[in-house]
C-alpha cells in the first residue's frame, strides 16, 4: 500500500504543485527576480501536504488518489480544522512558488487551481463522501469548515 500512496502523491499533487510550477514560471515573460521568502511559504505548503497524505495513509487506510480512496473518513490531524487541508497545502505550496519565482502566471495558476479544487469538491468529492460515509460525514461536515477554521458555509449567526 505504501507504493500506491507514493505513486498517487507523485502523480497528483507532485505533478500539480512540484513539476508544473517551474515550467510555468520558465515560460512567464513577466517573471521578476527570485524572492527568497517564497521558499518558507513553499515549505509550509509542503509540510501541510505531507502531513495530510500521511493521515490518508495511516488513518484513512488508503491514498489521496480517486482510484484508491481511503477506507475510513479521515478526521484526524489537520482534518479536525478543515475538510480540505490537503488542497490548502497544495495552494500554499504553489503560491510559494509564485512568490519565490516572482511569476504572475504562477499567481494566476494558483487562483485557477483554487477554483478547480473548489468545483471538484462540491461536484464530486462531497457527494461521494456523503454516499460512502453517510451519518459520519454529516456529523463531520456540520462541525468542520470546508476550507478554513471558523468559516462556516451556510450557517447564519444571530448577532
Amino acid at each position: 500500500m505504501f507504493l500506491r500512496a507514493l505513486l498517487a502523491f507523485i502523480a497528483l499533487p507532485g505533478f500539480v504543485a512540484i513539476i508544473v510550477p517551474p515550467l510555468i514560471a520558465y515560460a512567464d515573460p513577466w517573471r521578476g527576480e527570485m524572492w527568497m521568502p517564497g521558499l518558507v511559504i513553499m515549505f509550509i505548503g509542503a509540510a501541510i501536504l505531507i502531513w495530510c497524505v500521511r493521515d490518508f495513509y495511516v488513518a484513512g487506510e488508503g491514498t489521496l488518489a480517486p482510484w484508491d480512496p481511503p477506507e475510513n473518513l479521515v478526521v484526524v490531524g489537520l482534518y479536525r480544522y478543515s475538510r480540505n487541508p490537503m488542497y490548502v497545502g497544495v495552494l500554499i505550496l504553489v503560491a510559494g512558488w509564485a512568490l519565490f519565482l516572482y511569476s504572475i502566471l504562477l499567481a494566476a495558476y494558483t487562483v485557477i487551481l483554487g477554483v478547480i479544487f473548489h468545483l471538484r469538491i462540491i461536484i464530486h468529492e462531497e457527494p461521494w463522501l456523503q454516499s460512502q460515509f453517510e451519518s459520519e460525514w454529516e456529523t463531520y461536515k456540520s462541525r468542520v469548515s470546508r476550507w478554513f477554521p471558523g468559516i462556516r458555509q451556510g450557517k447564519k449567526t444571530n448577532v
